[in-house]
């Protein structure tokens, strides 16, 4: 038998190499939508069978398979997403006498890819740096009678950190029931990760995707939640761009402190949040919020003037490219003006194509992105595709300063995409993501202030400028352009 396998071993391995690739390539073939992608992991395997499959598990099968848990939220919560006919259809008249019936085509993809509804009677206040954010934050957990839900990409073993742990803390010593969930790959930005002190204080945390791959203990590298969402009492959320880490607070880092944008939320989507993270939390930990401690409040009388909200919950299970499906549909009602901000700006072809045509529809489109980024590969790769959206009547601006990572979107100043989506294959099909979709003429005009503040003092970004640069450095981006879905 020994000497069989011995005078045998390459016709053996030749076997068992086809039958690992076929395996492989049937997966790719079967699962893949874009036969782009389907091809080349295809190509992948051809060619390396055996490294072809190993890379292949790990970097391209990109989905997980939940169970829908939305029905644990309590009563009050089900009873603050209920619609009743009368409701949308004064909903929709509001609509189209504000913003007009195109809006209403938006609403209705929503309606069809997002699963959640566009809730009227919202609040939303803007805070527009971290140590802003990070007080607001720590005092609404202060302030927690019953329940505390947080779910974060980055939580760092740091000053910042520390604080939210005390606070918490204190929460815990209060008998509010807490519950923290950290991704598995932002868990480890510092070392030792703040899971020890969450723990040492008796704050029940838990990690995101730390499972297993091929005996290692490593998380799934593309499997992340990019989602940051913090839920007290079922009556107010935080949401936005914003990590927990000292490089987004003067206080700590300095006036050269990072940029971002978060939101302080108050309203029905406060439940559809909720629902987001307690669904994280169950699949992660296997405990669903249930209880007293866990029910949505009732819903104050909504206001005058509505704010319609949604919260777009994106992720590599039943809702992946939510987002992607969103944006494309949100480009194509613009008639005036896009101005979108983003750390990390890779959009894919059909994202690409969308905005270019806007833009040749007379829609004026301004693309803000840092002009130092924090992430070396991504800037250089955003570089080589600038041209792609440059050549099309689309204008590209570099903000000076301190490095901003804030998300912002919105249109014709009526409707705003703000949240945790950066416009890069790793958002928009890999991570887990949260944002809002606002249907408000005053948040969208917000937004657009914002995005305005920092094109004052802003570089634009020419085709001249690109073309000029030596062929060595543009062919260099271009290599690592091409890694881009993977960045």
């Amino acid at each position: 038998m020994l000497q069989s396998l011995t005078t045998h071993w390459p016709q053996i391995l030749a076997i068992i190499s086809v039958m690992i690739a076929s395996v492989g390539i049937a997966h790719a073939v079967m699962t893949k939508e874009d036969v782009r992608a389907a091809t080349g992991w295809v190509g992948v395997m051809v060619l390396s069978p055996i490294l072809g499959v190993l890379i292949y598990a790990v970097a391209g099968i990109n989905r997980i398979r939940r169970a829908s848990i939305s029905a644990q939220r309590s009563l009050a919560g089900d009873l603050a997403s209920a619609r009743h006919d009368r409701d949308i259809a004064a909903e929709e008249a509001l609509i189209i006498e504000r913003y007009g019936p195109r809006f209403i085509g938006l609403r209705t993809l929503g309606d069809r890819v997002a699963r959640r509804a566009l809730h009227p009677g919202n609040a939303i206040t803007v805070l527009e740096t971290g140590d802003e954010a990070y007080t607001a934050m720590c005092a609404a957990i202060d302030g927690a009678e019953r329940s505390v839900l947080l779910e974060t990409y980055i939580f760092d073993n740091d000053p910042v950190g520390l604080l939210f742990v005390e606070s918490l803390a204190r929460a815990v010593r209060r008998g509010v029931s807490v519950r923290v969930l950290i991704d598995a790959v932002g868990a480890r930005y510092s070392v030792p990760s703040i899971l020890g002190h969450l723990r040492g204080a008796d704050i029940t945390a838990g990690l995101f995707n730390g499972n297993i791959v091929m005996g290692l203990h490593l998380p799934y590298a593309n499997l992340r939640t990019h989602r940051k969402i913090l839920v007290v009492d079922g009556t107010v959320a935080f949401t936005g761009g914003m990590n927990i880490r000292k490089g987004f607070s003067a206080e700590f880092a300095g006036s050269n402190s990072s940029r971002d944008t978060h939101f302080r939320v108050t309203g029905p989507v406060v439940a559809d949040l909720f629902s987001v993270a307690a669904e994280d939390w169950r699949f992660a930990s296997n405990e669903a919020l249930k209880g007293d401690a866990w029910r949505i409040a009732p819903l104050s009388p909504a206001p005058a003037t509505p704010m319609l909200v949604r919260a777009v919950a994106s992720g590599p299970d039943a809702s992946v490219e939510t987002n992607h499906k969103l944006l494309i549909g949100a480009f194509s009602v613009a008639r005036k003006s896009i101005r979108l901000m983003s750390p990390y700006f890779l959009p894919d072809r059909e994202l690409i194509s969308a905005l270019t045509t806007a833009a040749r529809r007379g829609v004026e489109i301004d693309i803000v992105v840092p002009a130092v980024n924090n992430l070396f590969l991504v800037d250089r790769a955003m570089t080589a595709q600038f041209d792609q959206v440059l050549k099309h009547y689309c204008r590209v601006w570099r903000t000076e300063g301190p490095f901003d990572h804030s998300k912002l979107l919105s249109i014709d100043g009526a409707w705003a995409y703000v949240g945790s989506s950066n416009l890069d294959a790793r958002s928009l099909r890999l991570n887990f993501e949260i944002d809002l979709e606002v249907l408000d003429a005053g948040f969208a005009s917000e937004v657009e202030k914002r995005i305005a503040a920092a094109i004052e003092t802003a570089v634009p970004v020419t085709l001249e400028a690109l073309r000029a640069r030596p062929f060595v450095i543009r062919l260099f981006d271009r290599i690592l352009w091409l890694g881009s879905p993977y960045l």
